[in-house]
Parts: C-alpha cells; sequence; structure tokens
C-alpha cells in the first residue's frame, strides 16, 4: 500500500494528467477532420502540436492558421485553456457542479497545481481563477474582434479575436494569421499591441497575485511574494523595452522603417512576449544578436510562479539577484521588501536555476547534433524556447529532425512541469538524520 500511495503523490498525478491531456489531443489532431487536407497530422507532428499547445509554449512544426481546419483550432484552443489553467483547476469546476465536495487529497494536488504555499482557501482561489480567466478573455476577445472587423469579415473578426485572446493569456503564442507571420501585420497597431502585452502580462503575473489585487481593497495588504512580482515584472518590461528601442533602432529589417511611436510599439510587445507568450511582432530571425541573446535570458527567467507562463520564474530571478546583492555588500541576510527571505527559498531558487539551465545545456548540445547546419544561436534559442514554454522560434523549429522534435516535446514537458515536481521535492518535509557530518571548508571564487 505504501508503494502505491507514493506513486500516486500530487507532483506524479499532474504529470500523468498532463500526459493523458497530451495524448488525448494528439490523437484527436491526426483524425482527418482536423486539417484542412483531411489527411490528418502524422503522429510525431501531432504529438509536437499537442504538448506545445498543452504545456502553453507555441512551438510549432507546421502552420496553425494554414494547417488545421476549424476542429483542429478548436483542439488547439482547448488544450491551450486546459493547459494554462491546468487540468485539476477544470476538475475542480466540474466537481463543483456536480455538487461534489472537494477531498484532502484533491485540495493536495490543487496546492502543488498552483505552487500555493497554503492549503487554506485554494477552493474558494480556483473559483476566483475561473472568473478573472472568463472575465480577462472576453474583455479581450472583444477589443480585438473590433479591431480586426476592420481587416476581415465580422464571423471571422470575432473568432480571431478570441482565439487570440485566450492563446495570449495563456501565454501560449499560437496564432491564425498563416504563413508563419504571428502578428507581425500589427508592429505599430496601438490597439492589438496594446490589448495583447495587457493580456500576456495578466497572464503572467500568477493567479496568487491577481487574488491578491482583488482582495486589498479589504486586507490593505500585499505578501512580499506580490510585491516582487510586480516589481521586478515593471523593472523587466520597462528595461527591456528600452534596450530593444535601442538595440533595434537602425535595423532595416524591424524598427528601423517605423515611426518613433512604432518603434515604441514594436520594442514594448518584444519586451513583454518573452516572458513567456510567443507571439511576435517582429521577425525573429531579424534580429540583432543583442536582441537575440537578451530575448533567451528573458525567455528563461519566465513570469511569475503559479501563473500561466514557463521559466525559471521571476521570484527565483529575484532571490537569485538579491543574494548576490547581499553577498557583494557582506550582508548576512537576503532580504526583499524588509522581509528576511528564508534559506530554504534561496535553496530553492538555486537548484531551480541550476536545473533550468543543465536543461538547455544539454539540450542545445543534443540539437547541435541531431540537427546540424545551423547557427549556434538558433540551437540556444530554440532549447530556452521549449523550456521557457515560450513559442519564439528563428525558423528552426519546422526544419527540426524527428529525433530533434522529441528532443523540443521532452524539453517543452520538462518545462511546463519539470520545475513543478522539483519544487514539491525540495519542500516536502524533511527527515531527521541521526547525526551529522563535521563542517568542511573548500576555498570559493
Amino acid at each position: 500500500m505504501k508503494k502505491t500511495k507514493d506513486f500516486l503523490n500530487p507532483p506524479k498525478i499532474l504529470v500523468l494528467g498532463f500526459a493523458a491531456v497530451i495524448m488525448i489531443g494528439t490523437l484527436l489532431l491526426t483524425l482527418p477532420i482536423a486539417t484542412e487536407d483531411g489527411n490528418g497530422l502524422s503522429f510525431l507532428n501531432a504529438l509536437f502540436t499537442a504538448t506545445s499547445a498543452t504545456c502553453v509554449t507555441g512551438l510549432v512544426v507546421v502552420d496553425t492558421g494554414d494547417t488545421f481546419s476549424t476542429f483542429g483550432e478548436l483542439v488547439i484552443l482547448s488544450l491551450i485553456q486546459i493547459g494554462g489553467l491546468g487540468f485539476m483547476t477544470f476538475a475542480t469546476f466540474l466537481f463543483l457542479l456536480l455538487g461534489k465536495k472537494i477531498s484532502l487529497k484533491e485540495r493536495l494536488l490543487l496546492k502543488e497545481a498552483f505552487n500555493n504555499i497554503n492549503l487554506a482557501g485554494i477552493v474558494k482561489l480556483v473559483k476566483r481563477v475561473l472568473i478573472f480567466t472568463a472575465l480577462i478573455e472576453i474583455i479581450g476577445g472583444v477589443i480585438l474582434s473590433i479591431r480586426f472587423s476592420f481587416d476581415m469579415p465580422i464571423g471571422k473578426a470575432i473568432y480571431y479575436g478570441f482565439f487570440h485572446a485566450i492563446s495570449n493569456f495563456n501565454n501560449a503564442g499560437f496564432d491564425l494569421m498563416g504563413e508563419y507571420r504571428s502578428l507581425t501585420p500589427y508592429v505599430d497597431d496601438p490597439i492589438v499591441v496594446l490589448t495583447v502585452c495587457s493580456l500576456i502580462t495578466l497572464g503572467g503575473l500568477g493567479f496568487i497575485v491577481m487574488n491578491e489585487i482583488y482582495e486589498y481593497r479589504e486586507t490593505h495588504r500585499l505578501s512580499v511574494h506580490t510585491k516582487v512580482v510586480l516589481f521586478t515584472t515593471l523593472i523587466l518590461t520597462v528595461g527591456s523595452t528600452i534596450l530593444i528601442f535601442l538595440f533595434e533602432y537602425g535595423n532595416d529589417k524591424t524598427l528601423g522603417p517605423l515611426s518613433d511611436a512604432g518603434k515604441f510599439l514594436g520594442a514594448l510587445f518584444h519586451g513583454v512576449t518573452p516572458r513567456t507568450a510567443g507571439s511576435n511582432t517582429l521577425p525573429i530571425a531579424d534580429l540583432t544578436h543583442a536582441t537575440l541573446f537578451l530575448t533567451i535570458i528573458l525567455m528563461f527567467i519566465g513570469a511569475g510562479s503559479g501563473s500561466t507562463a514557463g521559466g525559471i520564474k521571476i521570484t527565483t530571478f529575484a532571490v537569485l539577484i538579491a543574494t548576490f546583492w547581499s553577498q557583494i555588500k557582506g550582508k548576512e541576510d537576503v532580504v526583499l521588501f524588509r522581509r528576511r527571505i528564508v534559506i530554504e527559498s534561496i535553496l530553492k531558487a538555486f537548484t531551480v536555476a541550476i536545473s533550468g539551465l543543465i536543461i538547455v545545456i544539454i539540450v542545445t548540445l543534443l540539437l547541435s547534433i541531431t540537427d546540424k547546419g545551423q547557427n549556434f544561436i538558433m540551437y540556444l534559442f530554440e532549447a530556452t524556447s521549449a523550456f521557457g514554454t515560450v513559442g519564439l522560434s528563428m525558423g528552426l523549429t519546422p526544419e527540426l529532425s524527428p529525433i530533434g522534435r522529441i528532443l523540443i516535446i521532452f524539453t517543452m514537458f520538462a518545462g511546463r512541469l519539470g520545475p513543478l515536481t522539483l519544487g514539491f521535492a525540495i519542500t516536502k518535509r524533511r527527515t531527521t538524520e541521526a547525526f551529522r557530518h563535521p563542517k568542511g571548508n573548500i576555498m570559493i571564487g
């Protein structure tokens, strides 16, 4: 009985649940009705697409708008919604509709799915998550539908508007524009750029943060977690926008031909999307090396914990920077917003960051072996995009070999669930050892 109990612990159930969703999506996308040509996708391409959608990544081996029928697009959209919010959120929603009581085991699964610290109020949080999601996606969908109605028939505009609203709020990056263009036709369109940037940012803050902001009118307090997420998001968005504006200002293939306002909108969008949406208004392959390197860094960092985004998370990044600064200043404690960060959080941050770095390094190395003939930065960009569940690509994804596609599939899956299960393993109760080894000093630096 103990073995069965250990096997069905929360992280393993979540992994199996996501795997089951991916396999169902894969089978649906292989059906003839799923594609425009009536042949369905091959199993490997269907598996890649289903994994990318469920892990809200956005990397594609075939163009979504040109390849899939309405049925196939709706399958992808459903996978994005389930993957972004988590299948346990939907399971809880169904339980609530049926009047079923949420058990302690299911509450533990929800706590793990949201990467939440506390178990109390988790069902109430799920209810609010569903409400927040519906409101944000509806508002975003309406705005985009109105804007797209000037370029296409009203029915198509509504469909496109809500598809892109759901895709971008869930930080997936799938689009229907065709020819792998993403949102490049709207690079200097303020309505599309500001709406999509807002959707990406809200989805990347995390539901814990959104819930605390909602309750602020009653509590008049924000946790250190929420303060770190909001502050770091602001710094990364403003800083990356300024740098990209400078890096691409004279690039004739990106911001160069645009007006100053268009340059700002293009820089803003590319400053937001690497954490970790995948939509793009600038052609990725034409960016300067400085922008590409900055994009890789942003993709690796990701967005907020418990959000629809991936990466090592901005809270991890903030703790690492704060630890570095404390060491430089010779301080014993790591402090953020007048709160001392406990050593367990610091160790967890370093473990998550190192594990992510190891995954990116190994996948980059393997891609350079399996898919020869490309620039090194393309392999690094692809591996980081997959791990961060971003979806941006320099054009390598459709050209990947079968082995390369399998590598990216595992990387997307690990990027969506690896840090989650790793975090649970780190924070679970430790056993007290009967003895401790004597201290040993080693030279550092």
